[in-house]
C-alpha cells in the first residue's frame, strides 16, 4: 500500500473485464474457490517464446498475483520479467475463444497469437 511519499504504480500485468468473467467461470465449473489462472512464458513455439495457461491452487515464493474482481491470475518472477505491461485478456472470435496477451514487450508474434519474440 503506497504512503504519502510513495507514488502509486499500475499492476505489471492487467487482467481485464472479460478475462475476469471467463476465469470466475472456470473456477465456479472447477468447484475450488481460490484457483486462479497461472500465466507462463517458456523457450519454444514459433517466434521464440510461448504463452502457458493453467488454473492453479498454489503459489510460490517467487510468483505474484494480480486480480479484476474476484478473478485472479498469478505468474512466476522469470516470466513477469517478459509480461511487464501486458494484458492477460479473453476472445471469442471466429478462431474460438481463447485467453490472449497483449503484451506491449513483444516484437513480433505468430498467427495463432500463442508465442513471441522481444
Amino acid at each position: 500500500m503506497p504512503d504519502g511519499n510513495t507514488p502509486a504504480t499500475e499492476p505489471a500485468v492487467l487482467v481485464s473485464d472479460n478475462a475476469a468473467r471467463r476465469i470466475a467461470t472456470l473456477v465456479q465449473e472447477d468447484g475450488k474457490p481460490g484457483t486462479m489462472l497461472r500465466v507462463s512464458v517458456s523457450g519454444g513455439g514459433c517466434s521464440g517464446f510461448k504463452y502457458g495457461f493453467a488454473l492453479d491452487a498454489t503459489t510460490n515464493a517467487d510468483d505474484r498475483i494480480f486480480k479484476n474482481a474476484d478473478a485472479a491470475v498469478v505468474v512466476d518472477e522469470v516470466s513477469l520479467d517478459l509480461l511487464k505491461g501486458s494484458v492477460v485478456d479473453f476472445v471469442e472470435d471466429l478462431m474460438g475463444a481463447y485467453f490472449a496477451i497483449k503484451n506491449p514487450n513483444a516484437s513480433s508474434t505468430c498467427g495463432c497469437g500463442t508465442s513471441f519474440s522481444v
